[in-house]
């Protein structure tokens, strides 16, 4: 690979070539000092089911809509006389009877759209459905709030626009063993080292190559701190549960970062979906399992919350193929010991009250969550990071 292409396509490029904090006069008093707390943001890409993940396996209804897709009372998880989970996600049954799960149903937001590129993009932007933003929503607490580098980690191989700013972006990698080899490669040392060549103020380059410096140290860092702990646990042999095994072992050595952020994708069940949903609920329920018993062995569970989302969620009716199509509502998944409202957070989805589309109609703005957030776990205003005034609910 041409070292340009190296250096382009590099987690350090995307994620911290272009970051004008460091630009700035780098005063502190811009910034807020941001807490201890961290919040891991978990995408399930592609639409997850949110009917045969939380289940209305009393009501008449869902069985007649999904003759062969609904799930059988007796493979249901009960947590009350009206909802339960899949059988997939007994470890996330153990955390709701522990208080430590929040399930809030019926989460979107007002004209939803259907496309997976669309939805994602305002669940990741925080943005109305006709407004087009481009940045993440944090991205923008970075730009607001942020005063390093490694505020913000994805663990992956590219920087998502969640993650993305207008003036600072998160750190992307895949591990502190890859990044740290991309800040040691000798090209980009010699780069880092020719910072003060007088040539550069004449070009006014030199701030592009201070910010390249201050990657490296931040890659450094990361790189050193976490070699102080490493997970044991089981995690299962999927891509997803590395990533969060990573982010663990990132949380559980100390490495000063309020935000994370991991994905999973497959969840758009188009065609026999009941085989497919299965393994990928089972693949993210141990994963996240053996996280949380991670940061509860290292005394990090109690300053994290873990937040996990999809797009939208799925048509009530199964189609033809014996699959489901792109709906709207769906269940968000709060991880955490402070939950002000642990277990159901509201009522189970109305089959009765479709819209149009035979989808389950919004209760929740999904941006009253970040609201939440940002206030009360964050400790940010959201007014300076959400384009709407949203009220936020009280979930943390």
């Amino acid at each position: 690979m041409k070292r340009r292409s190296f250096l382009k396509n590099s987690a350090l490029a995307s994620s911290l070539f272009m970051v004008p904090s460091f630009v700035s006069a780098m005063d502190d008093t811009l910034f807020t000092t941001l807490g201890r707390k961290r919040l891991v943001l978990i995408q399930l890409h592609g639409g997850n089911d949110g009917l045969n993940t939380v289940i209305p396996y009393r009501n008449d209804i869902y069985y007649k809509s999904r003759p062969t897709l609904a799930i059988k009372k007796s493979n249901v998880l009960k947590l009350n006389d009206e909802l339960g989970l899949h059988k997939n996600l007994k470890p996330l049954r153990k955390l709701f009877n522990a208080g430590e799960l929040s399930i809030i149903n019926n989460v979107g937001y007002p004209n939803p759209n259907r496309s997976h590129f669309r939805s994602s993009d305002i669940w990741q932007t925080g943005s109305a459905s006709q407004e087009v933003l481009h940045s993440g929503w944090i991205g923008r607490y970075l730009d607001t709030f942020g005063n390093k580098p490694y505020d913000a980690i994805e663990i992956g191989k590219s920087l998502s626009l969640l993650m993305k700013g207008d003036t600072n972006n998160a750190v992307v990698t895949k591990s502190a063993k890859d990044l740290h080899a991309i800040a040691d490669d000798p090209f980009f040392n010699k780069i880092v080292t020719s910072y003060r060549d007088p040539h550069l103020s004449e070009h006014n380059m030199g701030y592009l190559y201070q910010t390249l410096i201050d990657g490296k140290q931040s890659a450094n860092y990361i790189y050193e701190k976490s070699k102080t702990k490493t997970s044991y646990r089981d995690y299962g042999n999927s891509a997803f549960g590395k990533q969060l095994k990573t982010m663990a072992e990132f949380i559980n050595s100390g490495i000063d970062t309020k935000v994370y952020y991991a994905s999973m994708g497959g969840f758009d069940t188009h065609a026999s979906q009941s085989g497919r949903q299965d393994k990928l609920l089972k693949t993210y329920a141990q994963a996240v399992s053996a996280m949380v018993e991670d940061l509860k062995a290292n005394d990090t569970f109690k300053d994290t919350i873990i937040l996990t989302f999809s797009e939208f969620g799925r048509r009530v009716a199964e189609n033809a193929g014996l699959g489901t199509d792109h709906g709207a509502a769906n269940n968000v998944f709060v991880i955490g010991s402070k939950l002000k409202k642990p277990g159901l957070f509201n009522s189970a989805p109305s089959l009765t009250n479709l819209d149009l589309n035979g989808d389950i109609p919004y209760e929740v703005d999904f941006r009253s969550i970040y609201a939440n957030i940002l206030n009360n776990w964050l400790e940010v205003s959201n007014e300076k990071i959400l384009s709407e005034s949203v009220a936020p609910i009280h979930v943390i």
